[in-house]
């Protein structure tokens, strides 16, 4: 994958509603300067159950990593949460309403290639994504293995990097660890030293830790 240079300036803004499985998706598009079409991502948010909406500031953090790249960028809320139509599913109707969103986004940018992005609850359903359409590149910050079932599902062939904080509060670190080691082919994994589950003042690394994704990538 070729490298790009990070791009400056500040995004156009579009709020909408994309159709979903049991009604409308509450979502914002954010399209950097100079987009040619080539590269979008979707972002996945937190628990709705306990607050998480597509403005946490862990999803709008790597949202803004991936529009330095080049992507456009779809956060979307889950079924039940702001003005998105339906009620909390446990991850089997939000994966549906992210493929929803992934499917309208190849009608909207008919050669784009995809990458999906979850934090915590949203990786979980980001990760479904990735087994269930072609993306081309994913991303997932403090999965949290002992809620979700990630082992149900194959492992990932795309590009895959995994985030976690190893003072994380929520989500066992070590856990992450040796389960990215087992998966074949392994993800790219990023363990942050002393940041927690909502990466409180680690915002930057957290940018930091995807733009080196990228370099490496080359």
């Amino acid at each position: 994958m070729n490298e790009r240079a990070p791009i400056a300036g500040r995004p156009s803004v579009e709020a909408l509603h994309i159709p979903g499985p049991v009604g409308v998706l509450e979502a914002v598009v954010e399209e950097p300067v100079g987009f040619d079409g080539e590269q979008a991502a979707i972002l996945c948010h937190p628990l709705p159950l306990l607050g998480g909406t597509m403005s946490n500031k862990v999803v709008t953090t790597v949202a803004r990593a991936l529009r330095a790249r080049g992507y456009v960028t779809v956060r979307f809320n889950f079924r039940g949460v702001g003005a998105s139509s339906g009620e909390f599913d446990d991850g089997r109707g939000e994966t549906l309403d992210a493929l929803a969103v992934f499917d309208w986004m190849l009608t909207r940018w008919s050669s784009a290639k995809i990458a999906a992005a979850g934090f915590s609850f949203g990786s979980y359903v980001a990760f479904n994504v990735a087994n269930q359409r072609p993306i081309e590149r994913l991303i997932t910050v403090a999965p949290p293995l002992e809620r979700f079932n990630f082992m149900s599902s194959p492992t990932p062939v795309c590009p895959w990097l995994v985030i976690q904080g190893d003072k994380d509060e929520l989500v066992d670190a070590g856990g992450v660890v040796r389960w990215a080691q087992r998966c074949v082919p392994p993800p790219h994994l990023a363990l942050l030293a002393g940041a927690g589950h909502y990466f409180h003042g680690r915002l930057n690394d957290l940018m930091s830790v995807i733009s080196d994704d990228f370099s490496q990538a080359g």
